[in-house]
């Protein structure tokens, strides 16, 4: 049986790369973004929100991606800002994707800026590696930015294996490799290891990866719990049989998330996030002349342990009142109060707003909230996003940002 081959194609610091990318050959600018100390995030002008994607020059100064832009600015007040453009990013990793499905249609975006590819089978005239090498060189040539590709059996070693040695690179990371180039790893590098976990790992006395793959799995269901002591023991064993699922269009479905710079531990605050996080969505709903019959929401608690919960509405939708109102119950069923790291939300069954069954009791509402988010969509359009906003946002510190 032949063995299967996972590519993880990753971005490198995607916003500032397609920013640069963007300002060099469309705009004609001279300064490249990429050779000084520069980011991408929040609102530059108000100087808030957290810092998206940063120069390799701006890791010198220790700018983390995620840090609220204050304290960046502190490590270096020379730091050069620019305000997210979700647009154009999102143009550019279409541009990604439509150049990776030249080489295999079995490819799962992870998010805007990563991948996975099923290339078992698919690297006919050449081996795995030269096949990555020709993907990563085409990027940079015809696209103008870079990526780091990880090459394995499976998903959680080929992402492992991107995130060694940056910027456009190729590494591979399969089994036998392990002790060599997994095992020495600091244990936080371990997918799936939050801070919370990292703590309790330490206390045991432990300090690499390896140190992990060589503990009792008794011990570790001891201290983390039956299940994720299970899933962190495989992990730092290489061992994930999780297939790449391949979507049929960039257009299945509309959403967004945002990693937020404090960990939120309320439900009034988090309901203010997908407040933020609605809006956004619903307002590409309508821009795209669609509406969703189902809502997801997501979130990556403290710990890094990622859950979703989904619903089905009674009828199709894209105003943002009825989105967020879904959210938040969704919100209210499935999260135990753990502190929430990441907060999503996902819309999907697409069908054209020319088409919607609606009770009679539900019309007159809804017609009046869809009057609504239009005219905002219409002013929000015409003079920027920040020239009209709702009254819970005013003062807010909790407006979501989307993801890198």
């Amino acid at each position: 049986m032949q063995e299967r081959i996972i590519f993880h194609v990753d971005v490198n610091s995607a916003f500032l790369s397609w920013e640069a990318v963007y300002r060099k050959e469309v705009l004609g600018e001279v300064l490249d973004l990429r050779t000084i100390p520069s980011a991408v995030g929040g609102d530059t002008a108000k100087r808030h929100g957290i810092i998206l994607a940063k120069s390799t020059p701006a890791k010198k100064y220790n700018i983390q991606t995620g840090e609220p832009i204050h304290q960046a600015l502190l490590k270096c007040p020379d730091l050069l800002l620019v305000p997210p453009n979700h647009t154009l990013y999102e143009r550019y990793s279409r541009s990604l994707l439509n150049l990776l499905h030249q080489y295999t249609p079995d490819i799962e975006p992870f998010s805007i800026d990563e991948a996975f590819l099923d290339m078992t089978g698919a690297c006919l005239n050449s081996s795995p590696i030269e096949t990555a090498y020709g993907i990563k060189d085409r990027v940079k040539n015809e696209l103008g930015f870079t990526v780091n590709i990880g090459i394995s059996s499976n998903k959680l070693l080929a992402k492992m294996a991107s995130d060694f040695q940056k910027p456009d690179m190729v590494h591979t990371l399969f089994t036998n490799e392990i002790p060599v180039k997994m095992w020495p790893l600091p244990l936080e590098e371990l997918y799936f290891v939050g801070r919370s976990t990292s703590k309790i790992l330490h206390g045991l006395g432990l300090i690499t990866i390896g140190d992990i793959a060589h503990t009792d799995i008794r011990i570790l269901k001891a201290h983390l719990g039956n299940k994720h002591g299970q899933v962190i023991y495989e992990y730092a064993h290489g061992i994930n049989s999780d297939s790449v699922e391949s979507t049929e269009s960039p257009n299945k479905g509309y959403g967004n998330s945002t990693t937020l710079s404090k960990d939120v531990t309320d439900y009034e605050t988090a309901n203010l996030v997908l407040l933020s996080l609605s809006e956004t969505v619903s307002a590409r709903l309508r821009a795209g002349d669609v509406k969703c019959s189902c809502v997801t929401v997501e979130l990556t608690d403290c710990d890094f342990n990622h859950q979703t919960h989904q619903t089905t509405l009674l009828s199709p939708t894209n105003t943002t009142n009825t989105i967020h109102e879904t959210a938040c119950r969704l919100l209210k069923e499935f999260w135990d109060g753990t502190p929430i790291r990441l907060l999503g939300i996902r819309t999907t069954k697409l069908s054209s707003e020319d088409y919607t069954q609606m009770n009679l009791f539900d019309m007159a509402k809804n017609e009046k909230l869809e009057k609504l988010d239009k005219a905002l969509d219409s002013i929000r359009n015409k003079f920027g996003t920040d020239a009209i906003k709702r009254a819970r946002f005013i003062d807010s510190k909790h407006e979501a940002r989307p993801n890198e």
